[in-house]
Order: C-alpha cells, then sequence, then structure tokens
C-alpha cells in the first residue's frame, strides 16, 4: 500500500472528560473550536484544521500528552484562557524559537499555547 501525505501525521485527538458540555463551553469560548454530538457520550471537535473527540464518562489526565496550540497574539489568547475558566500553570516564557504558556483546561489537561512572535 502507497504512503499518504497523512501517513504518521497526527489525525485525532481525544479527551476523556467527566462533562462533555464544561468541555465544549471551554474550548468553544478560548478557542472558537466548533461540535458536533454524537450522542450523549461523545462530542466531535474542530478548531478549523484538526478534530477531535470529547468522550464522557472519563476524567482530565494531565500527566498525558501535551498537546500545543499556536496563537498569534499570546497574551491575547492567555486571556481568553482565564476568562474561559482555564487555569495557568505555568506563565508566558521564551524558547528557542519562541515563546509559550501552559494551561490546565477544566478537566485537568494541560495544553500549551506557543507564538513566535
Amino acid at each position: 500500500m502507497p504512503a499518504t501525505d497523512r501517513n504518521c501525521a497526527i489525525d485525532y485527538v481525544e479527551f476523556q472528560v467527566e462533562d462533555i458540555d464544561r468541555a465544549k463551553r471551554f474550548y468553544g469560548t478560548a478557542f472558537g473550536w466548533t461540535f458536533k454530538d454524537y450522542g450523549p457520550a461523545y462530542c466531535e471537535f474542530s478548531d478549523g484544521r484538526l478534530t477531535g473527540g470529547f468522550a464522557g464518562g472519563g476524567t482530565g489526565r494531565p500527566d498525558g500528552p501535551l498537546v500545543i496550540l499556536y496563537a498569534d497574539d499570546l497574551e491575547s489568547v492567555r486571556d481568553r484562557v482565564e476568562a474561559a475558566g482555564g487555569r495557568i500553570v505555568k506563565p508566558i516564557f521564551s524558547f528557542p524559537g519562541g515563546r509559550r504558556f501552559h494551561f490546565a483546561d477544566p478537566e485537568g489537561y494541560e495544553l500549551a499555547v506557543w507564538s513566535d512572535r
């Protein structure tokens, strides 16, 4: 079978969550994601480029893989994360190539947002 452009690329991200509606409110408010419900225990999200899902009946795993989002305006996104109920766990810091911060969402997942600006 020939390789495709998607071979070995991230294709989907799934979060186990306690409360799907809470996850939708947070990610919709903080990042403008859209959602498609597949019954009461599953919801697909889209950021406009990548899709993933929220699977109900679980709990957040703060020690899971670190998902990193990109932002044109890091401070603006940080403010939106906090306004949506996220908790900053690592304030904005510089690294070779840019700056980033880490936050915990209301389910307990730790994610990061970075910018090259």
